[in-house]
């Protein structure tokens, strides 16, 4: 089944890449502006599916993997430094205290309407660090385009203490763990989904069945619909 990435993180891809099944990326557009009252996990999780569904509206036969992360403490949140000086100043808001990392990953397969998703919560405690330290450490990792200023999988990792969480992937951006083993159980969803929109009218969607050698879904190309399916909120790709 075609796998798409609707985010052009670098960090994101590289983690999906460890499964070794071929993907796009494709650029989610989202305003991904916190609404008023909404905590850091939800805020995570509602970007995590809207960013997905963004992507598969364009894609409906593709499982579409939509991910987000907050940082945060308390009331404070950490996003992206963006400058040098940002990165300096969020470290030493946090120095000394724990903050929550929390990653939500949505999967979607607009077609047949199989949505999951699932949230992380990993717990960081940085050390007590000093202005030096975390000014050497700026210097000498791009971490810019990372909320929270530091990179676990780097150098980062001297600024902490302890991580607490269940996936060790999700502090960098994406529950590689989940997706694993959650997205086998979405596709067989999928499966059986197309299996009974068959049953009940007639025409034959999205999968046809598991293959022998890896069982995944086999994709039904969308050429083979016929003309009249053309109805509901994802039309079908026009034909060559």
């Amino acid at each position: 089944m075609h796998l798409i990435l609707a985010s052009t993180s670098s960090y994101r891809r590289q983690l999906l890449e460890r499964l070794q099944h071929p993907f796009d990326v494709v650029h989610p557009e989202v305003d991904e502006t916190p609404l008023d009252g909404e905590s850091g996990p939800q805020t995570a999780e509602r970007l995590a599916l809207a960013k997905a569904r963004a992507v598969a509206l364009h894609h409906p036969d593709a499982l579409v993997i939509g991910s987000d992360q907050v940082a945060y403490a308390g009331d404070r949140r950490f996003g992206k430094p963006g400058t040098v000086d940002g990165a300096i100043a969020q470290l030493r808001q946090m120095r000394g205290q724990s903050v929550i990392f929390h990653t939500g990953v949505a999967v979607v397969h607009a077609r047949t309407g199989t949505e999951d998703i699932e949230g992380v919560p990993t717990e960081v405690r940085f050390r007590d660090l000093d202005d030096a330290e975390i000014i050497r450490y700026v210097n000498a990792e791009h971490v810019l385009d990372c909320a929270g200023s530091a990179k676990s999988e780097g150098l980062g990792i001297s600024l902490l203490d302890a991580l607490s969480g269940d996936d060790p992937t999700a502090l960098i951006g994406l529950l590689t763990w989940w997706v694993a083993g959650g997205a086998r159980a979405t596709l067989a969803r999928i499966a059986a989904s197309a299996e009974q929109v068959t049953a009940e009218t007639g025409v034959e969607i999205a999968v046809v069945g598991f293959d022998a050698g890896t069982g995944m879904p086999r994709p039904k190309d969308y050429r083979d619909y016929p003309e009249e399916f053309i109805e509901g909120d994802f039309p079908l790709p026009d034909r060559e």
